[in-house]
């Protein structure tokens, strides 16, 4: 089953890249690589200042081996993700012994926003590998007082910290020190290893804080956030992470304590309301518990980000390894008739939800249909209708690997089927595959709209330019640009020579709403882009 799982997280690799995150990301490591300059980030055209470096590293690295292709932005992450799971299972193992781990890897590996970031590609994948993996080492640390699981603790943790900041610390700090803490392990708490393995973290982000300081702290006349004088190494101590926690910084957002009690039920699903039955039973019996570093990982990053004043779903996922831990032990601890029931009518009700989500979505949107993509489809409902045979009617595993089942038809349905045929609305990536087959080496140019997409996929860089730049790019040879409608009639009226090339529909996929979604009237929920060839009007 865990094969078929880690095949399925590998189905989303070559969806065209989704905006605007994932393509801005795509495009700040590509410029990398084409400068050869990895130590600044660049986006827009200007100093870019948000994300720490390490995942555009990794991105830089596999577009060296691969090229800019789709499937070299989104590989690394899959393969950090996929280090989580191994973490997890030998966690899990090392904590409640084998079964634990496997069915912990087959929760992770299909709960559904982990899913959803193997495909929307951000930072959340390679956090959620480089946690899990930090915990592991530096809970293995503890046997003697110095070994090489306190320098991969270390590393692991410096790696987090320089992908999402110092935030990454709180899952770690949280679990190591939240459970020995609560079995009272004053010694090892205050351990010597401890203040060695900080030593050997602020090495290891010294790469980050390098970075930072020769693009910004360096150049105080650089206009960042509409202002100068910005530190890169104050913005990623402080400003990225404080900053958002009380809405003071630069990048700012509206919070709600309540936000992530209902993310979970959705992000966290098929297993979401085991989880919380989980974490229920925990409180309940937190006396007779055999450790705490998964209760503690994953509540207090819950309950931070709960009090965050800037929130989003995929936030979570980092302690989804946690969850998946605690989740696994309670299914496989349950014993009474009535918990033993609970279990069955909750996942197979979640089972029907799913299967009746696919039949909604695909009569609604009306997908094109694929033979590859339905032949898997009904290799996992065959499975799903065989397990029986293999495991007994009414076991436990029964009922969790169709669990495991249905998640894998979700997900081929949503990979192979859905998303593949949503990206033909994002209109940047169309248009960049349209000026590579027709116009080759020719720039395009953004007038008005922008796409991330579009810089990513086209071969070639894009150009922006305001009015006196156009009119001088004109006066030299046609120009290809990247607008709308409405814009395009503008320039008209302003005496150019607009060619329209062709049309392009144009929607935000990850904003996706019920009148996209209904093929009946999806033609009103679009916007058009347009791809002209702008040339000097006969009076110009």
């Amino acid at each position: 089953m865990i094969g078929l799982l880690i095949f399925m997280n590998f189905t989303g690799l070559n969806i065209t890249i989704l905006e605007p995150d994932g393509a801005l990301y795509a495009g700040i490591a590509k410029y990398m690589v084409q400068h050869h300059d990895y130590w600044n980030m660049f986006a827009d055209g200007h100093d870019w200042l948000d994300k720490p470096h390490f995942p555009f590293w990794m991105m830089a690295i596999s577009y060296n081996i691969f090229g800019f292709t789709t499937a070299a932005y989104k590989l690394p992450a899959i393969l950090f993700l996929l280090m989580g799971a191994g973490y997890t299972y030998l966690f899990g193992r090392r904590l409640y012994g084998e079964q634990v781990g496997r069915w912990a890897v087959c929760i992770l590996l299909t709960a559904e926003h982990i899913v959803i970031s193997n495909n929307d590609v951000r930072a959340e994948p390679y956090l959620t590998g480089l946690i899990i993996a930090g915990v592991y080492h530096l809970y293995r640390s503890q046997r003697t007082g110095f070994n090489y699981d306190l320098i991969l603790g270390a590393l692991f943790t410096g790696c987090a910290i320089m992908t999402k900041g110092p935030f990454a610390l709180v899952p770690i700090g949280g679990a190591i020190a939240g459970h020995l803490t609560l079995t009272r392990q004053w010694k090892q708490l205050f351990h010597w290893r401890w203040l060695l393995a900080g030593v050997f973290t602020a090495l290891f982000i010294t790469p980050e804080l390098y970075s930072l300081y020769q693009q910004f702290d360096l150049h105080p006349e650089k206009l960042v956030f509409g202002r100068t004088g910005v530190s890169g190494i104050r913005f990623f101590f402080w400003d990225s992470q404080f900053g958002r926690f009380m809405n003071t910084g630069p990048i700012k957002g509206e919070g709600d304590p309540f936000f992530f009690f209902h993310t979970v039920l959705w992000a966290f699903l098929p297993w979401s309301i085991l989880l919380y039955a989980a974490i229920v039973v925990f409180i309940r019996k937190r006396r007779q518990a055999v450790e705490y570093y998964c209760i503690c990982g994953g509540l207090l990053t819950f309950a931070l980000f709960s009090l965050s004043r800037f929130q989003l779903p995929h936030y979570l996922n980092i302690v989804f390894p946690f969850f998946a831990i605690l989740t696994a032990h309670f299914v496989l601890s349950l014993q009474a008739k009535g918990m033993l029931k609970f279990f069955r009518i909750t996942q197979y009700t979640i089972m029907v939800i799913m299967a009746l989500g696919i039949l909604v979505l695909g009569f609604l949107y009306l997908p094109i249909l694929n033979y590859y993509a339905l032949f898997c489809m009904l290799l996992g409902l065959l499975m799903f209708l065989l397990l029986p045979r293999w495991l007994g009617n009414g076991s436990v595993a029964l009922v969790f690997f169709r669990t495991c089942a249905a998640s894998l038809v979700l997900t081929l349905f949503l990979n192979l089927v859905l998303y593949p045929d949503m990206m033909r609305y994002q209109s940047g990536s169309t248009v960049a595959r349209h000026a590579n087959q027709y116009f080759p080496g020719v720039p395009v140019s953004y007038w008005k709209v922008n796409s991330y997409a579009l810089e990513f996929y086209l071969n070639v860089p894009v150009e922006r330019y305001d009015s006196a730049g156009l009119r001088q790019a004109v006066a030299e040879g046609p120009v290809l640009l990247f607008t709308t409608p409405q814009q395009a009639d503008t320039l008209q009226q302003q005496g150019y020579n607009c060619q329209l090339v062709k049309e392009f529909v144009q929607f935000h996929i990850s904003k996706l709403d019920l009148p996209f979604v209904n093929h009946k009237t999806r033609g009103s929920a679009v916007d058009r882009r347009w791809l002209v060839l702008a040339l000097p009007g006969k009076d110009r």
